[in-house]
């Protein structure tokens, strides 16, 4: 149905045109919040108007007359209707939206999707975890946004490219070694030895006792051997930022979530680019000395209060590096660059922002975007889960992985707004009832697929089932749709056909969970129309029909739960 509407679109276009010159670019159709009221909205005529000095519900009636005349309205619109002070409703014939089984069926996982433009290129950076630690469920949270918003763009054209930045130096990797030296001289948390700041976790001890007896530890990054001399800290420094890294690689790969590039924070400082950015910034008059101390001028740009770049002990604060590195971003060629951050860096945004427009690089005032998400909440058995043994102080995400399953972390992660609070129910995500929204949306998949194969008489082969069930997808392309003419159809393909403008969506919006909100949805449509018509019946033309409408379901089942990282089992 997408090239219905976009025929439909361009002659309403054309009408529009016609009225006013630049008109027709505004031509849009919305989906009416009531069902009853149709299937496609507009409310050009009550927009228009104003600037035209007319009567909006009579330029509607004008509309509504000049759109039926139209060879196409004729064919695929059954009716235009004009409500209240001038909205006008489209019916759609049966036809235009079993158009959309065709569609998605010739399509298949290429439903949605928009073509490659190589020159619209777009970096994401997030996870950025410090190696100072196993990754906590807030972790695993930006890891299914970053991965989820990754995907949406990319299915709409981008080239984009995943980055995981890390501070590999400071303050927080000093006291990584210095707790894990204590550890390999035989010292505990709560023994009088123990340093101060120190992470207490079991493990540091692991790392300690690698170090001790000099291994090798490889991440994606780096490789690194152990000296086990326990009185070289930089040495136990690396090996334990090297341990970490591959820690955290190994929780990413059982999260199926890849990057294309590390970036270090301390290459920041040997490169030189800390220092050109600050010099770049003093020569272009945006800062000042003040207490022994440089400031940016970062009111200029918005922020509430200037900041201070380098204290009076000439180290750098922390939003510099920062504002080094968003500048390599943009002269790496990123015109487009997402953050996804926890909710504590909110305040770093606008002196970031004000540092880049302070260096006078060309970088647009917006840039970065960012997507800030809030902690995650843990509940096992109605009571809140707040540490791992492991980890010492929180709840891992290998924890939660092991506990449920990654479809099952993944799923209920995307199914909020990344800035509203998240109670993640274990007990629930173990849960095989329709409670469970994962399972209630790979339920539904699963079972479209034994419906092909029951009607192939493939039910109880296990192997290559998928594959089967996409070879049987391939011979419904040319079936006679004409008897999907029940209401129960119509919704269900309607609903089919939002899938690529709710991707559109979804990807502006930088909003992974209207990917989940559309899947339960469609589920429960699938399942409402399962319910109210047997597919597997004696009439062959009405059953193929039926079983093309639903293994269009089934692909864009798929694909939604693909673009969130979520497997579609062919049975459960």
């Amino acid at each position: 149905m997408h090239q219905v509407k976009q025929e439909l679109l361009a002659a309403l276009a054309a009408e529009l045109e016609k009225l006013s010159p630049g008109a027709g670019a505004k031509a849009a159709f919305e989906s009416p919040k009531v069902a009853a009221h149709g299937d496609f909205a507009s409310t050009a005529a009550m927009q228009m108007a104003k600037p035209l000095k007319l009567n909006p519900r009579q330029l509607a009636e004008s509309l509504q007359t000049a759109l039926m005349a139209l060879p196409v309205y004729q064919r695929w619109v059954d009716a235009i209707e004009i409500a209240g002070p001038g909205f006008i409703n489209f019916r759609l014939k049966p036809e235009a939206k079993q158009q959309t089984v065709r569609e998605v069926l010739a399509a298949g996982e290429s439903y949605g999707l928009k073509p490659v433009a190589p020159d619209q290129k777009m970096l994401v950076e997030f996870v950025s975890a410090n190696p100072t630690g196993p990754l906590h469920v807030g972790h695993g949270r930006q890891a299914a946004l970053g991965d989820a918003i990754c995907k949406l763009f990319a299915s709409q054209g981008w080239n984009v490219f995943r980055e995981f930045y890390y501070n590999d130096a400071g303050v927080q990797i000093h006291t990584l070694a210095t707790s894990t030296q204590a550890r390999a001289r035989g010292h505990k948390p709560g023994d009088a030895a123990w340093p101060e700041p120190a992470y207490n976790g079991d493990y540091i001890a692991d790392i300690a006792r690698d170090f001790i007896a000099g291994k090798s530890v490889k991440a994606d990054d780096r490789e690194v051997t152990a000296t086990g001399n326990i009185d070289d800290l930089d040495a136990i420094r690396q090996f334990a930022v090297a341990y970490l890294r591959r820690e955290q690689d190994l929780d990413l790969q059982a999260f199926s979530v890849r990057f294309d590039n590390y970036y270090l924070e301390s290459s920041l400082y040997s490169s030189g680019r800390v220092a050109s950015t600050v010099e770049r910034l003093q020569a272009a008059g945006k800062t000042y000395e003040q207490e022994g101390a440089l400031w940016l001028k970062s009111t200029d740009y918005g922020d509430d209060k200037d900041r201070v770049m380098k204290k009076s002990d000439a180290s750098y604060t922390y939003f510099v590096p920062d504002v080094a590195y968003h500048l390599a971003k943009w002269e790496r060629g990123y015109a487009k660059a997402i953050n996804i951050q926890g909710m504590d860096h909110h305040g770093t945004i606008a002196r970031v922002r004000a540092g880049l427009q302070a260096a006078g690089a060309g970088v647009p005032a917006g840039y970065p975007d960012y997507v800030l998400h809030t902690m995650v909440r843990v509940m096992r058995h109605g009571e809140e889960v707040k540490i791992s043994k492991r980890a010492g102080s929180y709840v891992t995400l290998r924890d939660l992985i092991e506990w449920t399953s990654a479809d099952a972390v993944r799923f209920f992660l995307l199914s909020r707004k990344p800035d509203t609070e998240y109670v993640f129910d274990i007990d629930l995500a173990l849960a095989k009832n329709n409670e469970n929204p994962v399972y209630y949306v790979q339920y539904a998949h699963a079972r479209i697929c034994s419906v092909l194969l029951r009607h192939a008489g493939q039910e109880d082969e296990e192997s290559q089932r998928t594959e089967r069930v996409l070879a049987i997808a391939a011979e419904l392309q040319g079936v006679d749709l004409s008897p999907l003419q029940s209401p129960q159809a119509q919704a269900l393909m309607l609903l089919v056909a939002k899938y690529p403008d709710m991707l559109v969506n979804a990807a502006q919006g930088m909003a992974p969970h209207d990917v989940a909100f559309y899947l339960r949805e469609l589920a429960a449509c699938y399942h409402s129309y399962y319910d109210a018509e047997r597919i597997l019946v004696e009439d062959e033309e009405l059953r193929l029909a039926r079983l093309a409408l639903v293994a269009a379901t089934r692909q864009v089942l798929h694909n939604g739960l693909q673009m969130l990282g979520v497997s579609a089992p062919a049975k459960m």
